[in-house]
């Protein structure tokens, strides 16, 4: 009962960090799709329907939390010696620490007494992320080169007086819904970023301080393709800013 009496806050603290990640992504889906409403204009494929496009996104952290619902179901169900033990494992596996750096922290030292081990896990499940946010990066960019040249075919057409009205408010709609789509992907990044500084901190905290460097190089790692991947997300919304149309 007293090993319950332990896991039973973290897995409560679990659940809420998954619902809370739910429920500000669908508030940063609804921003957006008010922010399009007029132009009923859906993002660029590639963002929605590629093979990375749920690590960071709204629907990923859906996936994530409703993951880890149907394992806690099932743990609830199945009738294991250690009910409540059976549900961290199973929300750490389906969300690991987009759930909140407290619980990733308290489930890894809880699973692994070995500090070394620990921390090496945690080191995989970093560059693991990285791995992610550079495969994000790479269909993000493909998106953004397109929108450049839309954009300054645009400006073109202005300067030539050339322009097609509607049709460039077509474009820039376009453009728009993808601009949204971006942010709500470094929005996830960001936040995993956060958390596993977080996590870092806790183990540096507990007497973890010498082996906590190499976690630190691959977060900021993580960071830096994250800062360089927002330049390019700004630098696209600065030349879609640019344009007016009357």
């Amino acid at each position: 009962m007293k090993q319950v009496g332990h896991y039973l806050p973290k897995v409560m603290l679990g659940l809420i960090m998954s619902v809370s990640l739910v429920l500000a992504g669908c508030a940063s889906n609804g921003t957006g799709s008010s922010m399009l409403a007029g132009s009923g204009t859906a993002p660029d494929p590639r963002l929605t329907k590629s093979a990375d496009a749920s690590f960071f996104s709204t629907s990923g952290l859906t996936a994530c939390a409703g993951g880890a619902g149907v394992g806690i179901l099932a743990c609830a169900v199945s009738s294991p010696n250690d009910k409540v033990k059976c549900m961290v494992v199973a929300g750490i596996a389906a969300c690991g620490v987009a759930m909140g750096a407290n619980y990733y922290y308290d489930y890894r030292r809880s699973k692994y007494s070995n500090t070394t081990q620990r921390l090496q896990l945690m080191n995989d499940d970093v560059k693991a992320d990285t791995e992610k946010v550079a495969q994000r990066t790479a269909t993000l960019q493909q998106v953004i080169n397109d929108d450049k040249e839309r954009i300054a075919g645009i400006q073109q057409s202005i300067k030539a007086k050339s322009l097609d009205k509607a049709k460039a408010q077509q474009e820039i709609a376009s453009v728009d819904s993808n601009l949204a789509q971006m942010n709500k992907d470094l929005a996830g990044m960001r936040n995993k970023v956060t958390e596993y500084k977080k996590t870092a901190d806790m183990e540096r905290t507990n007497g973890s301080a010498s082996q906590v460097s190499a976690i630190d190089l691959e977060i900021s790692k993580m960071n830096t393709k994250v800062a360089s991947l927002q330049k390019e997300v700004d630098g696209l919304y600065s030349q879609r800013q640019a344009i007016t149309l009357g």
